[in-house]
């Protein structure tokens, strides 16, 4: 390809509410207009896209504050041109919705038609919280926990089940499901798990492979059979680095109004002394460690 040629790509980045995609774009903006450190992809251009909504969440991200919940009035797709390093030229479009667009899709299999547009084509993302997986209740496990206290079964009335108490893997294998067929998507796409607040769980001495095996392995065994023809990379991430301000809800002031000092805010501080903070960034592929997000984008777009 010539350097002054230009080629489109989309990704779309998807997850459920809370999964961390406005944490990971800000990160990856800012990561990319950093020219102190090193990345398979650099910024190259905005050209005519609006970058005030990038601007807006990377500001607060380098003040290692908490993202306010993403409010976005129909799609709005983030773009920006990125460089090789032979100056060969990408156009990343990425869609942004909010998680809650994708939780109607296993809640009330609704799905607007720009948003089913946007997933039709392309490569995907799909982000997960470590930190928050909704884990199957196992009869088994149950009648052990009642073994081992010595309580007995009571009888109980039955509560109206909603679609929101699934468990967190059954719920993306649904949605995987979903953008792998017609009238959504196809068949035979690449897509990168990206396991995030990896620093949240990476005292359980795991690779992210082995989590995915370990904590969802529905979603694993799902990938692994390659029914959809899915070709799939898993990845742990720490796009903030450590717990920010605002994150702490039970934080009391001191006498005289002042905050707190929590183990929260001790670690914002920190982050906010790191002097660049594109090096805040923590990715883990395997038994490797880096800071680069950009190079789970250049394997999507081969």
């Amino acid at each position: 390809m010539a350097k002054s040629d230009k080629q489109f790509v989309s990704i779309s980045i998807i997850g459920l509410p809370g999964s961390g995609k406005t944490t990971f774009l800000a990160a990856l903006w800012a990561l990319v207009n950093e020219r102190r450190v090193a990345k398979v992809l650099s910024f190259d251009s905005i050209g005519e896209n609006d970058h005030s909504y990038l601007r807006k969440i990377v500001t607060v991200w380098r003040k290692a504050t908490e993202q306010a919940r993403t409010k976005l009035t129909g799609l709005s797709a983030v773009r920006m041109n990125l460089k090789d390093g032979k100056g060969n030229v990408v156009e990343i479009a990425m869609p942004d919705a909010p998680g809650e667009d994708f939780r109607a899709m296993w809640e009330d299999r609704e799905l607007g038609r720009a948003l089913g547009d946007s997933l039709a084509n392309g490569n995907i993302l799909l982000l997960l919280n470590g930190n928050k997986v909704k884990m199957p209740a196992w009869v088994t496990e149950r009648a052990a926990q009642r073994r081992a206290t010595g309580t007995q079964k009571t009888a109980s009335l039955p509560k109206d089940w909603h679609p929101r108490a699934a468990p967190t893997q059954v719920q993306l294998v649904d949605l995987l499901q979903l953008i792998s067929h017609a009238p959504v998507g196809h068949t035979g796409r690449r897509i990168v798990v990206m396991i995030s607040a990896w620093d949240k769980v990476e005292g359980e001495k795991l690779t992210p492979d082995a989590f995915l095996v370990a904590k969802l392995p529905l979603l694993a065994q799902y990938l692994e059979a390659g029914r959809d023809g899915w070709t799939s990379r898993v990845y742990g991430v720490s796009a903030q680095g450590g717990e920010y301000d605002g994150n702490d809800v039970n934080a009391e002031p001191v006498e005289g109004g002042a905050p707190k000092k929590t183990r929260n805010s001790r670690d914002a501080d920190r982050l906010r002394e790191v002097d660049i903070p594109a090096n805040r960034i923590r990715l883990i592929f395997g038994e490797q460690e880096s800071n680069d997000l950009t190079e789970p984008l250049q394997w999507l777009m081969q």
